[in-house]
């Protein structure tokens, strides 16, 4: 059992050492309404009264309902400025200006994810602002964040919890009750969730990351996406005459 109070104040001390050590004026991150971005919320908001969470709607209706709302009640709870970017119109135009057909799916959902990075970079520089990560253990094993989109951060003060954890965490810290139940997404689009898409629970990965047993349909998932996602998990390979 992990003593979250230890956890917040090793956390909070953390943050506030990337700001230090960088000479940066605050925080900025992205506010999806979820449970990662909601523990984001929290710690930062220990570390910093500047802390700005960026809501980015893009294309999906649940991004402009359940998930404005949700963020904006987490910047509520925890005291952080908001700032709502529609980012639907870039997208379209963007896909409208590349004079290729995008037809699958990872060329279209993964837009959005690199759309909102660029402009948590574009006011993170503007204002003086680190970007922090909100990606936990779990989505980084499985590989399930977008390259050089959600993957991208300045730091992440939450990437060593998997979503167990960070579930956990979030009810010891008192989050909203329906940040901490609603089923995890990533707001890709209509109906996505990130169980349903995966085909494996986070319970699941949890547990195999545990190392205790999972079925065989589990893990085979699981070890799937953990070997695709191999490129994303080290800088790209340069040319060098010394190697």
């Amino acid at each position: 059992m992990r003593d979250w109070g230890k956890e917040k104040e090793n956390r909070v001390a953390f943050i506030r050492e990337m700001l230090q050590k960088s000479g940066a004026k605050g925080i900025v991150f992205g506010n999806s309404g979820g449970k990662d971005s909601a523990l984001v919320a929290a710690l930062c908001s220990f570390a910093t009264d500047r802390v700005l969470g960026v809501i980015m709607p893009c294309a999906s209706k649940r991004n402009f309902g359940e998930d404005k709302d949700e963020a904006l009640a987490v910047a509520e709870k925890y005291g952080v400025q908001s700032l709502v970017v529609d980012l639907t119109k870039v997208r379209e135009t963007l896909i409208g200006s590349i004079d290729l057909a995008l037809e699958s799916k990872a060329a279209l959902s993964n837009i959005a994810p690199r759309l909102r990075m660029t402009t948590l970079y574009a006011i993170g520089a503007e204002k003086g602002y680190l970007v922090a990560g909100t990606g936990n253990k779990s989505e980084r094993y499985m590989g399930y964040f977008t390259k050089w989109g959600d993957g991208a951060c300045d730091f992440n003060p939450i990437a060593d919890l998997s979503a167990t954890e960070v579930f956990a965490f979030l009810r010891y810290l008192g989050a909203p009750d329906h940040v901490v139940t609603k089923a995890p997404s990533a707001g890709l689009f209509e109906g996505q969730t990130d169980e349903k898409e995966m085909g494996v629970t986070y319970a699941e990965i949890d547990a195999y990351l545990r190392g205790e047993p999972v079925s065989d349909e589990a893990k085979a998932i699981i070890e799937r996406y953990h070997r695709a996602a191999g490129h994303k998990m080290q800088m790209p390979p340069i040319y060098s005459d010394n190697a």
